[in-house]
């Protein structure tokens, strides 16, 4: 009788080391993680992509970014919400999306630019609200898609809040000056 609370004991002890080692093993970035680039090859050099999860984001959002250097027009940046729909990637998502609403500007990692939500109709699969943006330096575009099942103010914010981060405004930086 003396050995079930001793088996007992340990057995705890194991399952709290085991709590407490995968709670130090998070990713930096908590309830993002960096996932594959989905996307074919194209002109430009692949980006970054992430997923969030459900419970941090209301519904799992992915986001994709990546720069698109020397394809801005240098002087006037990204100048309307037709530049969006061309240079934000959302096609690659979907070849079928909607814009909902007129763009609003934007400022990410101090660069202005331009964000336009969407509507997309995924391959398999019910309707997703999507976001495009497109920021630019000098002739440099930074673009960024996301998309999710929720809604596009609510994909918006996330992903906004995201690339606002002081790592990813350090990635965007240093990706921009080519380092």
């Amino acid at each position: 009788m003396r050995k079930l609370p001793l088996i007992a004991s340990a057995l705890a002890i194991c399952a709290l080391s085991g709590v407490a080692a995968w709670v130090s093993a998070r990713p930096a970035i908590e309830g993002w993680r960096e996932i594959a680039w989905p996307f074919p090859r194209d002109g430009w050099p692949a980006g970054r992509a992430f997923r969030c999860d459900a419970v941090l984001c209301g519904g799992e959002i992915e986001l994709y970014v990546r720069p698109k250097i020397g394809f801005c027009n240098c002087d006037n940046g990204v100048a309307d919400d037709d530049e969006v729909d061309r240079v934000a990637d959302v096609d690659l998502i979907s070849e079928r999306f909607d814009p909902v609403e007129q763009g609003k500007a934007i400022e990410v990692a101090g660069m202005k630019g331009r964000l336009r939500s969407y509507r997309l109709q995924m391959a398999a699969g019910p309707q997703h609200a999507a976001v495009g943006m497109a920021v630019s330096r000098r002739c440099d575009l930074l673009v960024a898609s996301a998309h999710g099942k929720g809604e596009a103010s609510e994909v918006r914010r996330v992903a906004l809040s995201f690339l606002g981060r002081d790592d990813m405004e350090r990635w965007i930086k240093t990706v921009l000056d080519g380092r």
